[in-house]
Order: structure tokens, then C-alpha cells, then sequence
């Protein structure tokens, strides 16, 4: 233990962890020290791992590379992200009936390490349409997983870090896969690691290894039963109160924001798939591409929380104008000067600008619900809003369908015009961050 109370003491600058919890029972307070540094360990684990085996960046390429259908492609993010988010619903209250929740957390680990240790498998064995179908069923396992993982992870940190430490542990993760991603994709820009298909695959089934043992890791954190009362149906809350849709014109408002702003996350994707397009060299920019979507985070996060504390409404507006700009230079050389793709920093460049929109996106829509309820109704708010936007990502998949049939470009031009309009829309919100000094 004496390890970790150091490591906690070094990250968060206190000097007497071991005695001082703000919210835990004793209990719980004698193991933070080394609760802090496994939970520390092993989200810096599956940091890794996601950034191994990226969803938009990584495994379309894969996808992409082996030959697999656009179809397929294009369902990958809809698919990781809506079924991530609305099984918690049906779940919720099943869990919140265990008094110990860690092995929830491990149980969704392992599903994601074991489905994606298989998917860098299927890019080293399978190809084509095949592939594809394979490929989907890997990612709707993963997503499942991942749903286990999101609904117990913040309860069991609750139980076992105190408050003023818990948003650390996000943070150091959070900086050294950032770290761990650039030096990857460092290496595959270079040529110092080959960008074949077996070398990729290699890396999906190490980040895959990456979640396994951040699943043990976080198994052996020592957690206290906790209440077992309380539990309430998500998707059952989430249908009585479909009545605010009716009489609350501001939460219309930002769910019509928030599902034309999808555009940004569901574009990556197609990204990667555009620049295959032109032939055997066209694969070699996936280092270029991570390099640009880790930048991007890194340089932009910061910048636009400030921004969201002081107008979320204008974070989106000026979002949907960079989505909007990106999306549509993309669709342009797509559609009317593919000679440009040649040029191999083109794409990598507008994904930047692209992956820029999406913090912001992500950070906007935030701040946006968190401040415009209040402490009655921001639960239900963020529960009603992400059901529905979970459902429309899901339809999402609709789009590689479109690519299949009519080409790239014609997508990327749907989610220009998507972000164009998310302009007017988020313009139409309230600031809701000058609530208190106009009353």
C-alpha cells in the first residue's frame, strides 16, 4: 500500500491521503490510497486500448484495408455509440440492486478486450463482405461491453475515491493514452512502424490485451457493499417523462442541435474510407490521421470548456461552422476535384479541423444541459435527451448504406448540410449561462 499512498501523493498533491476522505466511510477511506492507484492503473489501460484500436480511426481502416464493405464502415461508430448508451437504461436498476459492482465493470471489460482481440483477428484472417458481417457483430458485442463498463465505473470510483480526487484519475488517463496514441501514430507516420495490415491487426489485439488486464486490475480494487435501494427503471423514466418533449421548446431545441451535430462524429469514418479510395498508397495516412485527431484533443479541449462556461450555445454554433467546413472540403474533392486527394496531408488536415469541432461539440452540448436545468431536472434532461439521440445514432447506419450506393462524397455532403444546419439551430438556444445576471 505504501506505493500507491506515494503515487496518490505525487499525482494530487496531498500529503496525507491515507486519513483524509470528504465523503467515504472508514472504511472505504483506509483502502484509498490503493484503490486510487489501481483505478488510476487501469483506466490508463483501457485508454490505451481505445486508442489502439479506435473505433473512427483505427478499425476503419482495418475494415477499409481488408476490403470490407462501406456498409459496414459506415455502421461502426453508430453502432459503438448508441448501443454503448441505451442498454444502461434497462439495466440501471438491475445494478443498482448489488451491493459489491466492481465484477459488473470486469464482466464488460472482458466482452470488450475478448471482441476486440477478435476483430484485429478478422483483419488478419477474413476479408470482403465477410469481414464486414463479422466485423459488426464483433462491434455490437464491444458496445454491450462497453455499456456494463459506463453504468458501474462511476459508481464503484463514488464508493472507493473521495470527492476532489476522482476527477484526477480521468485526467492522468486521460494524458498518458493522449502520450501513448501520438507516439503510435508517430511511428506509423515515419515508417518507423510498418502500416501493414498484420502490424494494425497486431496493435487492435494489443489493445484488446490492454482492457483485459485493466478488467483485472480493477477486479482486485477493494470495494464495500453500498446501498441496494433506490434503483429506478431507466427506460421506464425515460418514457414517462417523453412529455417534456411537448412542453419544454428548449430541450426540443437542443436535441435537434445535438442530432444535426452528429455529423461530426459519424464522418471520421469516411474519412479513412476516402482516402483508400485512391489506391494502394491511399492507406498509408492512418498515422497522419491519429496524429490529427490526438492533436486536435489536445489542443482544443481546453479552449473550448472556457469558451462553454462562458456561452455553450455560441461553443456549438462555432462547432457546426468548423463541422461544416470540413465536411464539405472533403465532399468537394470527392465529388468535383479527386486529383486533390493525392495530396497525401489533405485529408489528415480537414480531419484536424474536424476532430476540433467535435471536442467542441462534445463539450458544448455538456455544459449546455448541465446549466440550462436545474438540480430537479438535469437527470432526467441528460437520460431523455441521450435515449433519443441514442435511437438516431443507431439509424445512423443509414449513411454507409448511402455511401455504398452513391459514393462517398455524396455522405460527406449530407453531413456538411447537417452541420450548416446545426447553425441556426444551436442559434436558436438560450444563453444559458447569462440566466443569473439578467434576473
Amino acid at each position: 500500500m505504501a506505493a500507491f499512498i506515494k503515487l496518490q501523493a505525487l499525482l494530487v498533491g496531498d500529503d496525507d491521503l491515507a486519513q483524509v476522505c470528504h465523503d467515504l466511510p472508514d472504511s472505504a477511506c483506509r483502502e484509498q490510497p490503493r484503490n486510487y492507484g489501481l483505478h488510476v492503473v487501469s483506466l490508463c489501460l483501457t485508454r490505451i486500448g481505445e486508442g489502439l484500436a479506435d473505433t473512427k480511426l483505427v478499425l476503419a481502416w482495418l475494415l477499409d484495408a481488408i476490403g470490407a464493405p462501406t456498409w459496414a464502415i459506415g455502421l461502426l461508430v453508430p453502432l459503438r455509440e448508441s448501443l454503448a448508451m441505451l442498454p444502461q437504461l434497462l439495466i440501471s436498476a438491475r445494478i443498482r440492486q448489488l451491493s459489491i459492482r466492481k465484477m459488473v465493470y470486469v464482466t464488460g471489460g472482458v466482452i470488450q478486450a475478448v471482441a476486440i482481440m477478435a476483430f484485429g483477428w478478422v483483419g488478419l484472417t477474413l476479408s470482403g463482405q465477410t469481414a464486414g458481417i463479422v466485423a459488426i457483430v464483433l462491434i455490437t458485442a464491444f458496445a454491450l461491453g462497453r455499456s456494463l463498463c459506463s453504468i458501474s465505473h462511476k459508481d464503484v470510483l463514488a464508493k472507493t475515491v473521495a470527492r476532489g480526487r476522482r476527477g484526477s484519475v480521468s485526467g492522468i488517463a486521460g494524458s498518458v493514452s493522449a502520450a501513448a496514441t501520438l507516439l503510435l501514430a508517430l511511428g506509423y507516420a515515419s515508417g518507423w512502424i510498418p502500416l501493414t495490415v498484420p502490424v494494425v491487426s497486431g496493435a487492435v489485439m494489443l489493445g484488446g490485451m490492454s482492457w483485459l488486464l485493466a478488467a483485472l486490475i480493477f477486479g482486485s480494487i477493494r470495494e464495500y457493499p453500498g446501498a441496494t435501494q433506490g434503483g429506478v427503471n431507466g427506460f421506464a423514466a425515460v418514457i414517462g417523462q417523453l412529455k417534456l418533449l411537448r412542453s419544454d421548446a428548449q430541450l426540443r431545441q437542443l436535441i435537434a442541435t445535438r442530432t444535426l451535430l452528429l455529423s461530426s462524429a459519424l464522418a471520421p469514418p469516411f474519412f479513412i474510407a476516402l482516402s483508400g479510395d485512391r489506391g494502394s498508397g491511399g492507406l498509408g495516412t492512418l498515422g497522419l490521421f491519429m496524429i490529427a485527431a490526438a492533436a486536435a484533443s489536445l489542443l482544443s479541449s481546453w479552449i473550448w470548456g472556457r469558451l462553454a462556461d462562458q456561452s455553450s450555445r455560441r461553443v456549438l454554433m462555432w462547432a457546426a461552422a468548423l463541422a461544416t467546413l470540413a465536411n464539405a472540403g472533403a465532399a468537394f474533392m470527392a465529388l468535383v476535384v479527386p486529383g486533390m486527394l493525392a495530396f497525401t496531408f489533405v485529408l489528415p488536415a480537414l480531419l484536424f479541423v474536424l476532430m476540433i469541432a467535435h471536442q467542441g461539440v462534445r463539450l458544448g452540448r455538456s455544459v449546455h444541459v448541465i446549466d440550462m436545468a436545474d438540480i430537479e431536472s438535469r437527470a432526467t434532461y441528460t437520460a431523455l435527451s441521450n435515449s433519443i439521440v441514442g435511437l438516431l445514432l443507431l439509424a445512423g447506419g443509414i449513411f454507409g448504406l448511402i455511401a455504398q450506393w452513391f459514393g462517398i462524397g455524396v455522405v460527406l455532403a449530407l453531413f456538411a448540410s447537417m452541420a450548416a444546419l446545426a447553425m441556426p439551430a444551436a442559434h436558436g438556444l438560450k444563453e444559458v449561462q447569462a440566466v443569473d445576471t439578467e434576473t
